[in-house]
């Protein structure tokens, strides 16, 4: 990063002094089965939910898109949709809209659709899906062999018509740095405007380590534009930074980063200038211990939480540890994790479930979604049984933060 751009932005921020913590939100947490799938077909898998309201009932509605997971590493079914009329009543689904089905190519390549984060977009009253277009040879590999490829796309849904669109690609600046462009197992805002911001992992090519940034959007109720994006985020260690995840909390933007050694965090007042990231640390100092692994943000309009694995919870029989999955208050200050708060909101099985979601429901509830990942010889002999999990997150007060 820019070493003038670098002063300029502290300078603008909040000093991220030490202070004292910030006072723990209670919470409880209800953990739910949707569904139980396992042999050697498929997985399901990525599980992502988002609430919108419905005229006349109290509650909200929900949808949640997940897919097969084929097997064979990154090889991903068409996108498949669970519906729920309120969070008191069961789900439907799994469904295969035929909009976002796999699209055979006339070559014997695929093409599909991967890490799929769903959003409400309050102003138009459509639910927007977006993720990351991925091309497959008929073994299921992933195939860089097009230009830009390897680029963000969206679907979006009408819940007046219940119709889904098909895919679109976001038409992005032809600059080379966006040759690789995903938006991917990422949190996305809308601001107060209709606006979007949209975080992104770009790069040249698929091979070179990638760079963050974050793209200001607008959205149409049918399209959705590139208006311009931030500064970039950068660390030359292994795979770079990728799979940003965003949220606002008091006035503030903040991301969390993966990266294949350690997980980053940054923070800035706009939402596209962002400060140098830096690691995530518990606030005694020590390392979180989340790695090679996404994380994902929930706030309450009294707290700013994070939900991660990490290494340390007798976990190490699991691939990369990705499993139990924790939740955290984050010292917004400090940009810290508070140990003390650590509580596990779904326990490990046996199973890896580090592709997950999260995301605000209502004032009394937000939910962690995930499946387990049944991938290890001896997941089912802890106990996994390829669950789809939704964690609901109860809040002992109303937050005031949902859409």
């Amino acid at each position: 990063m820019n070493h003038t751009l670098t002063l300029l932005l502290l300078a603008s921020m909040p000093a991220l002094h030490a202070a004292d913590s910030p006072t723990p939100v209670e919470f409880t947490v209800k953990l739910e089965t949707v569904m139980k799938h396992d042999d050697d077909k498929f997985h399901w898998f990525h599980p992502r939910a988002t609430a919108f309201p419905v005229t006349g009932q109290a509650e909200p509605s929900a949808v949640m898109t997940i897919q097969k997971h084929l097997i064979i590493s990154d090889y991903y079914s068409g996108l498949h949709v669970m519906t729920r009329s309120s969070p008191s009543v069961p789900w439907k689904g799994p469904t295969l809209p035929p909009e976002l089905d796999w699209r055979p190519q006339l070559d014997g390549v695929t093409i599909s659709v991967a890490d799929v984060t769903p959003g409400w977009h309050a102003p138009t009253g459509k639910v927007i899906a977006i993720g990351c277009q991925v091309r497959y040879s008929p073994k299921g590999e992933q195939l860089n062999d097009v230009k830009r490829s390897n680029q963000t796309v969206y679907a979006v849904f009408d819940p007046k018509s219940d119709q889904w669109t098909k895919w679109q690609m976001l038409e992005l600046p032809p600059d080379e740095q966006f040759e690789f462009a995903r938006n991917a197992c990422a949190q996305w805002l809308v601001q107060p405007d209709g606006t979007l911001l949209v975080p992104l992992y770009i790069g040249r090519n698929a091979k070179d380590p990638a760079s963050v940034t974050v793209a200001e959007c607008r959205f149409d109720g049918t399209k959705l534009s590139y208006v311009r994006h931030g500064n970039v985020l950068q660390l030359n260690v292994v795979r770079g930074l990728c799979e940003p995840s965003l949220i606002a909390f008091k006035g503030r933007y903040f991301l969390t980063l993966r990266n294949d050694i350690k997980g980053y965090v940054s923070v800035s007042n706009d939402g596209l200038q962002f400060a140098d990231q830096k690691p995530w640390l518990f606030d005694d100092g020590t390392e979180l211990g989340s790695y090679n692994t996404q994380q994902h943000w929930l706030a309450h309009s009294d707290g700013l939480f994070l939900v991660y694995t990490r290494r340390g919870a007798n976990n190490d029989h699991i691939v990369r540890h990705r499993a139990p999955l924790f939740m955290a208050q984050v010292n917004p200050e400090t940009l810290q994790v508070m140990r003390s708060t650590e509580k596990i909101v779904v326990p490990e099985r046996g199973a890896e479930m580090g592709n997950f979601g999260a995301c605000a429901i209502s004032e009394t509830e937000s939910w962690v979604t995930v499946s387990e990942g049944m991938f290890m010889k001896d997941s089912k002999q802890r106990g996994a049984e390829g669950a789809t999990f939704v964690a609901r997150v109860l809040w002992a007060k109303p937050n005031k933060l949902t859409p």
